[in-house]
């Protein structure tokens, strides 16, 4: 009876160091941004991979980078209605890369001409943008902060907090940028 007792005490501690080894260290980065941009990214192989989320509220910033040799994904994006075809619109491209356009201010009986500058928010640590400029492409924008009744990203930039998924696919160089904000 001993004998079976620590055998099975033995398969157990097998187990759960099997079960930790391969299970514990979560989903790959492709597994998560097939099931959040609702494409198979499975064949990407991963060239760069920044994440900043921790904390006590999981505030951060994600920028994954899959390279891809053949174009399944780019077929898969341009039958996706969800994705659409760049020019970026405003709201996205201001998310992306930032916007400036000239204020006026009256004060008193002056006019005041001023540059108003919005964003980049996906940046990494010194504020740069983290997606290069990209002539070619296809974007998705998931606003996760949506209220019911809202249009999606209606009015993403004027709120205090942000908490959205945007997915780019430069056609030029076969990559795809899969970030998050969460703020």
């Amino acid at each position: 009876m001993m004998k079976q007792i620590r055998l099975a005490a033995y398969a157990a501690a097998v187990f759960a160091v099997f079960f930790l080894m391969t299970g514990c260290g979560g989903k790959k980065p492709q597994d998560v941004i097939s099931e959040e941009l609702g494409i198979n990214v499975s064949g990407g192989r991963e060239v760069s991979n920044l994440d900043s989320h921790g904390g006590f509220h999981g505030d951060g910033t994600t920028c994954i980078v899959l390279q891809f040799s053949d174009e399944r994904v780019l077929e898969q994006i341009k039958e996706d209605e969800q994705w659409k075809a760049f020019p970026l619109d405003e709201v996205t491209g201001t998310l992306v890369y930032g916007t400036e356009r000239k204020a006026e201010n009256e004060t008193g009986n002056e006019k005041e001409n001023r540059i108003e500058s919005i964003g980049p928010f996906l940046t990494d640590g010194e504020g740069e943008a983290l997606i290069p400029e990209i002539e070619d492409g296809y974007y998705r924008l998931i606003d996760r902060q949506v209220k019911p009744g809202e249009a999606a990203g209606a009015d993403i930039l004027h709120r205090s907090s942000f908490n959205f998924t945007l997915g780019i696919y430069d056609a030029g160089t076969g990559r795809l940028y899969f970030c998050k904000l969460d703020t």
